[in-house]
C-alpha cells in the first residue's frame, strides 16, 4: 500500500498486515487495476485526509493493516477492500447525571460529577470496545455510585478533592484496555434531601449559640478578673478613687447636659463607711 500522509503515525513504517489469502490478493489486484484505468479521477476516492486532532483506523478486508493509526495529513486507500474510521483524540468532557447514592451511614444523596478524557490510542479504541465514549461514560457513573457508596456523608461533603483523585485512578485503570486516557475528575454538587438540609440547619444553628454563650460566659470572667484587678488598685490609692469618682461626674454631664450634678465630697462617703465597718 502506498502512504501519502504527512505528520507522525502511531507507528513507523507502515505495510499491510497479515495473509490475506488468494482471494484477497485478487481482489487487491482488481481494485489498483480499476484505480489505474480511472486514473486521475481515481484519486478523489483513493486519498483522504485527516486533521491535526484526528487518527484514521485502516481496515483492509476486515483486518487491521500493520503500522498503526494514520494521521495527521493526507494517507491513501484501495475503496474496494480498505475501510477506514476516524478517531477525534482531543479531551473530551462531559457530565455524570445525578446518582442516587447511599452512603456508608445511610443517607441517600444525589452527586454529579464532571470528566475529562482523551483517546490515548486511537487503534485500541476502535478494535478492543464497540463505543468508547458510551462505555467511559457508563463506567464513570458506576464507579462514582461504588466509591461514594464507601463513604461517609461528612467525609463526601468535605473530601471532594481526595474522591476525585480516587475516581480519576479508578477509571484511568478501566478505560486503558480501551486507549482511554481520563485526565481529570471533578465532584459537581452533593444534594442533600430537604428533611436532612433542615436538622443539619438546626444543628448548625444550635452549635453557633453554644459557641456564642461560651464566648460570652468568657468574656464575662475576663470582665470579672478585670474588674477585680482594678478594686485592688482603687483600695491601695485612696486618691485614685477620688479622681475616678470625678472622671465618671464629667462624663454624666456631658451626656446629658441638662443636668445640673452636685458632687458629693469623697470624704463624706468614707465617714460614712467608716461608721458602718464599726
Amino acid at each position: 500500500m502506498c502512504d501519502f500522509y504527512s505528520g507522525a503515525n502511531d507507528d513507523s513504517n507502515p505495510r499491510d498486515g497479515g495473509d490475506l489469502g488468494c482471494c484477497g490478493y485478487i481482489l487487491w489486484f482488481l481494485s489498483l487495476v480499476v484505480i489505474a484505468l480511472t486514473f486521475p479521477f481515481s484519486l478523489c476516492l483513493c486519498i483522504k485526509v485527516v486533521q491535526e486532532y484526528e487518527r484514521a483506523v485502516i481496515f483492509r478486508l476486515g483486518r487491521l493493516i500493520a503500522g498503526g493509526a494514520k494521521g495527521p495529513g493526507l494517507f491513501f486507500i484501495i475503496p474496494c477492500i480498505d475501510s477506514y474510521t476516524k478517531v477525534d483524540i482531543r479531551t473530551v468532557s462531559f457530565d455524570v447525571p445525578p446518582q442516587e447514592v447511599l452512603t456508608k451511614d445511610s443517607v441517600t444523596v444525589a452527586v454529579d460529577a464532571v470528566v475529562y478524557y482523551r483517546v490515548q490510542n486511537a487503534t485500541m479504541s476502535i478494535t478492543n470496545v464497540e463505543d468508547s465514549n458510551r462505555s467511559t461514560r457508563l463506567l464513570a457513573a458506576t464507579t462514582l455510585r461504588n466509591v461514594l457508596g464507601t463513604k461517609n456523608l461528612s467525609e463526601i461533603l468535605s473530601e471532594r478533592e481526595t474522591i476525585s483523585h480516587y475516581m480519576q485512578s479508578s477509571l484511568d485503570e478501566g478505560t486503558d484496555p480501551w486507549g482511554v486516557k481520563c485526565e481529570r475528575v471533578e465532584i459537581k454538587d452533593v444534594r442533600l434531601p430537604v428533611q436532612l438540609q433542615r436538622a443539619m440547619a438546626a444543628e448548625a444553628e444550635a452549635a453557633r449559640e453554644a459557641r456564642a454563650k461560651v464566648i460570652a460566659a468568657e468574656g464575662e470572667q475576663k470582665a470579672s478578673r478585670s474588674l477585680k484587678e482594678a478594686a485592688e488598685v482603687l483600695t491601695e490609692a485612696p486618691a485614685a478613687l477620688q479622681l475616678r469618682y470625678l472622671q465618671t461626674l464629667n462624663t454624666i454631664s456631658a451626656e446629658k447636659n441638662s443636668t445640673i450634678i452636685f458632687p458629693l465630697p469623697i470624704d463624706l462617703l468614707q465617714s460614712f463607711m467608716s461608721r458602718q465597718e464599726s
